[in-house]
Protein backbone atom coordinates (compact mmCIF):
# COMPACT_ATOMS: atom_id res chain seq x y z
CA UNK A 1 0.00 0.00 0.00
CA UNK A 2 1.44 3.38 -1.00
CA UNK A 3 1.73 6.39 1.28
CA UNK A 4 -0.84 8.21 -0.85
CA UNK A 5 -3.48 5.50 -0.51
CA UNK A 6 -2.75 5.15 3.18
CA UNK A 7 -3.28 8.87 3.83
CA UNK A 8 -6.45 8.84 1.77
CA UNK A 9 -7.76 5.88 3.77
CA UNK A 10 -6.95 7.71 7.01
CA UNK A 11 -9.49 10.30 6.01
CA UNK A 12 -7.68 13.45 5.00
CA UNK A 13 -10.21 15.88 3.57
CA UNK A 14 -13.17 13.58 4.19
CA UNK A 15 -16.09 14.97 6.17
CA UNK A 16 -17.82 13.13 9.01
CA UNK A 17 -21.59 12.61 9.10
CA UNK A 18 -21.70 14.23 12.57
CA UNK A 19 -19.86 17.13 14.17
CA UNK A 20 -17.76 16.23 17.19
CA UNK A 21 -16.56 17.95 20.35
CA UNK A 22 -14.49 16.89 23.35
CA UNK A 23 -15.32 16.51 27.03
CA UNK A 24 -12.44 16.26 29.47
CA UNK A 25 -12.20 14.17 32.63
CA UNK A 26 -9.21 14.49 34.98
CA UNK A 27 -6.91 11.72 36.09
CA UNK A 28 -5.76 12.80 39.55
CA UNK A 29 -2.52 12.06 41.32
CA UNK A 30 -3.43 11.76 44.99
CA UNK A 31 0.20 11.41 46.03
CA UNK A 32 1.09 14.80 44.57
CA UNK A 33 -2.30 16.40 45.07
CA UNK A 34 -2.56 17.50 41.44
CA UNK A 35 -4.12 16.63 38.09
CA UNK A 36 -1.91 14.17 36.22
CA UNK A 37 -3.78 14.31 32.90
CA UNK A 38 -7.13 14.97 31.28
CA UNK A 39 -8.74 12.28 29.16
CA UNK A 40 -10.43 13.59 26.02
CA UNK A 41 -13.80 11.90 25.51
CA UNK A 42 -15.66 12.37 22.26
CA UNK A 43 -19.13 13.94 22.30
CA UNK A 44 -21.49 15.17 19.65
CA UNK A 45 -21.53 18.90 19.03
CA UNK A 46 -25.00 18.80 20.59
CA UNK A 47 -23.68 16.95 23.66
CA UNK A 48 -24.61 13.47 22.43
CA UNK A 49 -22.70 10.71 24.28
CA UNK A 50 -19.80 8.84 22.74
CA UNK A 51 -21.84 5.72 22.00
CA UNK A 52 -24.33 7.71 19.93
CA UNK A 53 -21.56 9.50 18.05
CA UNK A 54 -19.69 6.30 17.22
CA UNK A 55 -22.91 4.57 16.16
CA UNK A 56 -23.42 7.31 13.57
CA UNK A 57 -20.00 6.75 11.99
CA UNK A 58 -20.08 4.31 9.06
CA UNK A 59 -17.21 1.88 8.66
CA UNK A 60 -15.74 3.79 5.72
CA UNK A 61 -15.44 6.91 7.93
CA UNK A 62 -13.82 5.31 10.99
CA UNK A 63 -10.39 6.41 9.82
CA UNK A 64 -11.53 10.00 9.37
CA UNK A 65 -13.25 9.83 12.75
CA UNK A 66 -10.10 8.61 14.52
CA UNK A 67 -8.05 11.37 12.92
CA UNK A 68 -10.62 14.06 13.72
CA UNK A 69 -10.80 12.99 17.37
CA UNK A 70 -7.03 13.31 17.79
CA UNK A 71 -6.88 16.75 16.23
CA UNK A 72 -9.94 18.04 18.08
CA UNK A 73 -8.60 16.75 21.41
CA UNK A 74 -5.29 18.61 21.00
CA UNK A 75 -6.75 21.81 19.57
CA UNK A 76 -9.43 22.05 22.27
CA UNK A 77 -6.96 21.27 25.07
CA UNK A 78 -4.68 24.04 23.84
CA UNK A 79 -7.58 26.49 23.54
CA UNK A 80 -8.59 25.71 27.13
CA UNK A 81 -5.07 26.40 28.37
CA UNK A 82 -4.43 22.85 29.56
CA UNK A 83 -0.97 22.44 31.06
CA UNK A 84 -1.24 18.73 31.84
CA UNK A 85 -1.02 15.71 29.57
CA UNK A 86 -3.94 15.14 27.21
CA UNK A 87 -4.98 11.49 26.97
CA UNK A 88 -6.45 10.42 23.64
CA UNK A 89 -8.17 7.14 22.80
CA UNK A 90 -7.28 5.71 19.42
CA UNK A 91 -8.68 2.96 17.22
CA UNK A 92 -5.84 0.58 16.30
CA UNK A 93 -7.83 -0.86 13.43
CA UNK A 94 -8.04 2.66 11.96
CA UNK A 95 -4.26 2.96 11.58
CA UNK A 96 -2.61 1.53 8.48
CA UNK A 97 0.92 2.86 8.84
CA UNK A 98 1.73 4.78 12.06
CA UNK A 99 4.27 7.07 10.41
CA UNK A 100 1.71 8.24 7.83
CA UNK A 101 -1.47 8.15 9.90
CA UNK A 102 0.14 10.23 12.67
CA UNK A 103 0.83 13.18 10.36
CA UNK A 104 -2.32 15.14 11.25
CA UNK A 105 -1.66 14.60 14.96
CA UNK A 106 1.87 15.93 14.58
CA UNK A 107 0.63 18.91 12.57
CA UNK A 108 -1.99 19.73 15.22
CA UNK A 109 0.62 19.48 17.98
CA UNK A 110 3.01 21.78 16.10
CA UNK A 111 0.28 24.30 15.40
CA UNK A 112 -0.77 24.33 19.08
CA UNK A 113 2.83 24.31 20.32
CA UNK A 114 1.96 21.13 22.19
CA UNK A 115 4.91 18.93 23.34
CA UNK A 116 4.61 15.34 22.15
CA UNK A 117 5.53 14.00 25.60
CA UNK A 118 2.29 15.56 26.86
CA UNK A 119 0.21 13.32 24.58
CA UNK A 120 -0.86 9.95 25.98
CA UNK A 121 -2.42 7.46 23.57
CA UNK A 122 -4.81 4.96 25.13
CA UNK A 123 -5.73 1.71 23.42
CA UNK A 124 -8.75 -0.05 24.89
CA UNK A 125 -8.26 -3.71 25.74
CA UNK A 126 -11.92 -4.19 24.80
CA UNK A 127 -11.13 -3.15 21.23
CA UNK A 128 -10.87 -6.25 19.07
CA UNK A 129 -7.58 -6.04 17.20
CA UNK A 130 -7.65 -8.11 14.05
CA UNK A 131 -3.83 -8.06 13.80
CA UNK A 132 -2.11 -8.00 17.22
CA UNK A 133 1.31 -7.59 15.61
CA UNK A 134 0.00 -4.46 13.89
CA UNK A 135 -1.02 -2.98 17.27
CA UNK A 136 2.43 -3.69 18.70
CA UNK A 137 3.96 -1.92 15.72
CA UNK A 138 1.75 1.12 16.36
CA UNK A 139 2.64 1.26 20.04
CA UNK A 140 6.36 0.88 19.33
CA UNK A 141 6.18 3.61 16.70
CA UNK A 142 4.33 6.00 19.00
CA UNK A 143 6.86 5.45 21.77
CA UNK A 144 9.75 6.11 19.38
CA UNK A 145 8.06 9.38 18.33
CA UNK A 146 7.97 10.60 21.92
CA UNK A 147 4.34 9.89 22.83
CA UNK A 148 3.30 8.08 26.01
CA UNK A 149 1.05 5.03 25.83
CA UNK A 150 -1.55 3.28 27.97
CA UNK A 151 -3.62 0.10 27.93
CA UNK A 152 -7.17 1.06 28.87
CA UNK A 153 -9.79 -1.25 30.42
CA UNK A 154 -7.07 -3.64 31.56
CA UNK A 155 -8.64 -6.86 32.79
CA UNK A 156 -11.54 -7.02 30.37
CA UNK A 157 -11.16 -7.69 26.68
CA UNK A 158 -9.05 -9.35 24.05
CA UNK A 159 -5.48 -8.60 24.98
CA UNK A 160 -4.93 -8.98 28.72
CA UNK A 161 -1.60 -10.25 29.93
CA UNK A 162 -0.45 -11.20 26.45
CA UNK A 163 -0.37 -7.57 25.35
CA UNK A 164 1.38 -6.52 28.55
CA UNK A 165 3.97 -9.27 28.07
CA UNK A 166 4.71 -8.09 24.55
CA UNK A 167 4.65 -4.36 25.26
CA UNK A 168 5.04 -2.46 28.51
CA UNK A 169 3.24 0.88 28.21
CA UNK A 170 3.70 3.87 30.48
CA UNK A 171 0.33 3.22 32.09
CA UNK A 172 -2.22 0.47 32.66
CA UNK A 173 -5.76 1.62 33.41
CA UNK A 174 -7.71 -0.94 35.41
CA UNK A 175 -11.11 -1.85 34.04
CA UNK A 176 -13.82 -0.25 36.15
CA UNK A 177 -15.35 -3.66 36.82
CA UNK A 178 -12.29 -4.42 38.97
CA UNK A 179 -12.65 -1.11 40.79
CA UNK A 180 -16.38 -1.25 41.46
CA UNK A 181 -16.94 -2.15 45.11
CA UNK A 182 -13.28 -3.09 45.64
CA UNK A 183 -13.44 -1.82 49.21
CA UNK A 184 -15.83 -4.65 50.14
CA UNK A 185 -14.63 -7.38 47.78
CA UNK A 186 -11.67 -9.53 48.83
CA UNK A 187 -11.30 -11.15 45.41
CA UNK A 188 -11.05 -7.80 43.62
CA UNK A 189 -8.57 -6.48 46.16
CA UNK A 190 -6.41 -9.57 45.76
CA UNK A 191 -6.45 -9.40 41.96
CA UNK A 192 -5.67 -5.68 41.88
CA UNK A 193 -2.94 -6.10 44.50
CA UNK A 194 -1.17 -8.63 42.29
CA UNK A 195 -1.65 -6.47 39.17
CA UNK A 196 -0.03 -3.54 40.98
CA UNK A 197 2.91 -5.65 42.13
CA UNK A 198 3.41 -7.01 38.64
CA UNK A 199 3.27 -3.56 37.06
CA UNK A 200 5.72 -2.14 39.60
CA UNK A 201 8.22 -4.81 38.58
CA UNK A 202 7.62 -3.99 34.92
CA UNK A 203 7.97 -0.25 35.47
CA UNK A 204 4.35 0.45 34.48
CA UNK A 205 2.16 2.89 36.43
CA UNK A 206 -1.41 1.85 37.34
CA UNK A 207 -4.54 4.00 37.13
CA UNK A 208 -7.73 3.09 38.97
CA UNK A 209 -10.56 3.99 36.60
CA UNK A 210 -14.27 4.40 37.28
CA UNK A 211 -13.93 5.43 40.93
CA UNK A 212 -17.34 6.45 42.27
CA UNK A 213 -17.05 6.37 46.05
CA UNK A 214 -14.61 7.52 48.73
CA UNK A 215 -14.31 3.93 49.98
CA UNK A 216 -13.24 2.72 46.52
CA UNK A 217 -10.72 5.55 46.31
CA UNK A 218 -9.30 4.74 49.75
CA UNK A 219 -9.05 1.03 48.94
CA UNK A 220 -7.09 1.79 45.78
CA UNK A 221 -4.74 4.08 47.69
CA UNK A 222 -4.16 1.34 50.25
CA UNK A 223 -3.09 -0.86 47.33
CA UNK A 224 -0.58 1.76 46.19
CA UNK A 225 -2.65 3.34 43.40
CA UNK A 226 -2.35 7.13 43.55
CA UNK A 227 -3.48 7.75 39.97
CA UNK A 228 -7.27 7.61 39.89
CA UNK A 229 -10.14 8.68 37.65
CA UNK A 230 -13.91 8.64 37.98
CA UNK A 231 -17.12 10.43 38.90
CA UNK A 232 -15.98 10.63 42.53
CA UNK A 233 -13.39 13.18 41.44
CA UNK A 234 -15.13 14.90 38.54
CA UNK A 235 -17.50 14.16 35.70
CA UNK A 236 -16.41 14.83 32.11
CA UNK A 237 -17.22 18.37 31.05
CA UNK A 238 -17.64 19.37 27.40
CA UNK A 239 -15.29 22.15 26.41
CA UNK A 240 -13.99 22.66 29.95
CA UNK A 241 -11.36 21.41 32.39
CA UNK A 242 -13.19 20.38 35.57
CA UNK A 243 -11.45 21.01 38.86
CA UNK A 244 -11.45 17.69 40.74
CA UNK A 245 -11.14 16.66 44.34
CA UNK A 246 -7.40 16.17 44.87
CA UNK A 247 -7.17 14.69 48.37
CA UNK A 248 -9.19 12.13 50.32
CA UNK A 249 -8.58 13.63 53.74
Amino acid sequence: MSSESTCEACGEGRELPVAIAMAYQPIVDLGRGEVFAYEALVRGADGAPAAAVIAAIPDDRLYAFDQACRVTAIETAAALGMRQTVSINFLPNAVYQPENCIRRTLAAARSADWPLERILFEVAEREHVSRPAHLLGILDAYRSMGFRTAIDDFGAGYAGLNLLAAFQPDLVKLDMALVRGIDADRARRTIVDHVVRMCVELGVAVVGEGVETRDEAAALRDLGIDLQQGYFYARPQPGALPEPLLRLE
